[in-house]
């Protein structure tokens, strides 16, 4: 695996365990020769994943809008990509990465993962996607994908998707053995059938 996207938060958070795993995981992408490619920002979760991995050699490729690169963009990294929009950074940091790894983080980082699943979900990516659940983060997320399963909404093989674990180096294993599945979304028939 050459590059790793992580889909985290601008902000720190309350718990200092958060900082403890991006700083984590910064250091297993060096330790593992990936490349790290991210939201391109100096501050929060973002920015300390970075500046660990930049501290420790590795390299960093960050991709960031126009409208918010002047106000929180980082310096000092391998490669700063400036793009349009928030569509065009996602494109773009889907293209440069082979996995996706999403530490806590709010709207942005839950849309981020949402859509990376959808599209595996689809058959329009083949790219695996987990988390790290620090704190149990995500627990309730999880149990909100177990009820779109119980309800009709989701498949199981498909729930099964969103990888998860709390360290940074039995999920980027992880990442590496899984094979995203080829199976139908539909569920149902379609209306009027």
């Amino acid at each position: 695996m050459k590059r790793i996207c992580v889909n985290c938060g601008s902000s720190p958070g309350f718990s200092p365990e958060y900082l403890v795993t991006a700083r984590s995981l910064g250091r297993v992408l060096v330790e593992q020769d990936i490349e790290l490619v991210y939201g391109g920002a100096d501050v929060g979760l973002m920015g300390e994943v970075a500046n660990t991995v930049l501290q420790l050699g590795g390299s960093v490729i960050g991709v960031i809008p126009k409208s918010i690169a002047d106000k929180v963009s980082h310096s000092s990294l391998s490669t700063l990509h400036v793009v349009d929009s928030m569509h065009d950074r996602k494109a773009m940091m889907f293209d440069l990465s082979n996995a996706f790894i999403a530490l806590p983080g709010g709207y942005g980082t839950l849309e981020e993962i949402s859509e990376l699943l959808t599209w595996a979900q689809l058959g329009l990516s083949n790219k695996p996607c987990g988390v790290i659940n620090t704190n149990g983060y995500y627990d309730l997320l999880f149990q909100f994908l177990d009820v779109a399963v119980t309800e009709g909404f989701m498949k199981q093989v498909h729930r099964e998707m969103l990888l998860v674990s709390d360290s940074a180096e039995a999920l980027i294993s992880e990442l590496d053995n899984y094979t995203v599945p080829s199976v139908d979304k539909w569920m149902g028939t379609k209306l009027g059938s």
